[in-house]
């Protein structure tokens, strides 16, 4: 008699084998909870499996990479606009100021003229000399950007300094610290005009030839006067930090420290688009007598 096939043969039922393997799954739960036998063999399929878990998340994790890369620039971009805009309004606020201390004097009185809108360029530091006597920096706008020589540059707190050198993608600037550099100022609680100076020291400046009997206090806040036309009025430049007056000599030596520094910041803003420098014309009418005596014997001759 001929017997079927071995894969033809019925058998166990599914019941049974579903009884069966419900009871193994039993035994294995509780051995695992009473002894760490089956700890091992967890770590080591683990282990295998490990490599197969990495390559199925791949995709996601490129995704997410793909994601936070372009956040991260999108951020960036915001970080900058914001930074523009908050360097533009700080300076709308010095020249605010300004214009409403000109107003409670006489330049209400004077007429004066509606002030030409500026234009400003945001820059990124991109060098600073490690020369303790170098005061001067590297920005990452130039030529093209419509930067030129002679324009200022301030931070959100006051003027920083004056683009001395310009090449097509960068432009050098000279920092107010430097010893060859003068900004007119003024005091800002009396309207005093001077004239301060760097000394070649980081965050020192200097008020030179001022008489001992200058009314001038430590703490005066010194803002940028506007005459000759190169600095816009108004502008914080350094504040009084130390007086010493020797009667032996005519002039007070005055110490001053910057409001601004490009040690804070690692953007600064470049004021482009200033009017020309407007002649100014002095109250003393008896400094042009002279010069007009001269004109007129001239045109007699």
């Amino acid at each position: 008699m001929q017997t079927a096939p071995q894969f033809f043969k019925p058998g166990s039922s599914p019941l049974t084998r579903m009884f069966f393997f419900v009871l193994l799954s039993v035994f294995i739960m509780i051995a695992d909870t009473r002894s760490s036998m089956l700890s091992e063999v967890r770590h080591v399929i683990a282990m295998v499996i490990f490599p197969l878990q990495k390559l199925a998340y791949l995709p996601f994790s490129l995704q997410e990479r793909v994601e936070r890369y372009i956040s991260d620039f999108k951020l960036i971009e915001e970080i900058d606009h914001l930074r523009h805009e908050y360097l533009n309004s700080r300076y709308d606020f010095f020249r605010l100021q300004a214009l409403v201390n000109e107003n409670e004097r006489l330049r209400a009185l004077l007429g004066a003229a509606e002030q030409t809108e500026i234009q400003t360029v945001l820059a990124e530091i991109l060098y600073v000399p490690h020369d303790p006597f170098s005061r001067k920096i590297t920005v990452g706008r130039g030529r093209s950007s419509g930067v030129k020589a002679g324009q200022i540059v301030i931070d959100d707190l006051g003027v920083i300094g004056q683009v001395t050198r310009i090449y097509p993608w960068t432009a050098e600037i000279t920092l107010i610290t430097d010893k060859n550099h003068l900004v007119p100022v003024q005091i800002e609680r009396n309207s005093l005009r001077t004239v301060i100076s760097g000394t070649g020291r980081n965050g020192e400046l200097e008020l030179r030839f001022l008489s001992i009997s200058t009314d001038i206090r430590e703490g005066d806040l010194l803002i940028t006067s506007g005459i000759g036309g190169v600095y816009p009025p108004g502008l914080p430049v350094g504040r009084v930090t130390y007086i010493e007056y020797d009667r032996s000599h005519k002039f007070a030596r005055i110490i001053c420290t910057p409001v601004a520094g490009v040690d804070r910041h690692r953007q600064v803003l470049i004021l482009t688009g200033l009017p020309l420098p407007v002649p100014e014309i002095s109250d003393n009418s008896e400094l042009h007598a002279p010069q007009t005596k001269r004109k007129i014997q001239n045109q007699a001759l």
